[in-house]
């Protein structure tokens, strides 16, 4: 039995098998999924888990070079927005039209789904390398 890191057996494989440059994304309960795409639903209920136990949990295992995230976080969920510049310091990002992420979320190679319930907290994360060139 695994007793530490991500415990979801389906959520450590796709981290796992993230390659250099592979998209992936982190979503509320309510995100839209394009067709197609996996899906790990970890939503129990309201709240739980929350987007920044998600985030805190899969950034403690994948290497992320860029993030995107949709231009409404800043005035609609400042808090999320602080957080996560906190947990992903020194990451390049920018911020998008919250159209545009969903057409950006087309080209994922996974979305996970959680129990939040706030405005915009959506993003897309892209794979970056453990070691330095």
């Amino acid at each position: 039995m695994k007793k530490c890191g991500i415990l979801n057996a389906q959520l450590a494989g796709f981290i796992a098998a993230l390659g250099h440059k592979d998209l992936f994304m982190i979503g509320d309960a309510g995100m839209p999924i394009p067709k197609g795409i996996p899906i790990v639903d970890l939503a129990l209920c309201g709240g739980v888990p929350t987007f920044k136990q998600t985030l805190d949990a899969v950034i403690g295992e994948a290497e992320v070079e860029f993030y995107s995230l949709a231009e409404d976080i800043k005035e609609k969920n400042p808090t999320l927005l602080q957080h996560i510049q906190q947990k992903l310091q020194g990451v390049e990002h920018e911020f998008i039209l919250h159209e545009d992420l969903k057409e950006q979320s087309k080209q994922v190679r996974f979305a996970i789904r959680t129990g939040e319930f706030t405005p915009y907290p959506n993003i897309i994360l892209r794979a970056g390398v453990a070691f330095s060139a």
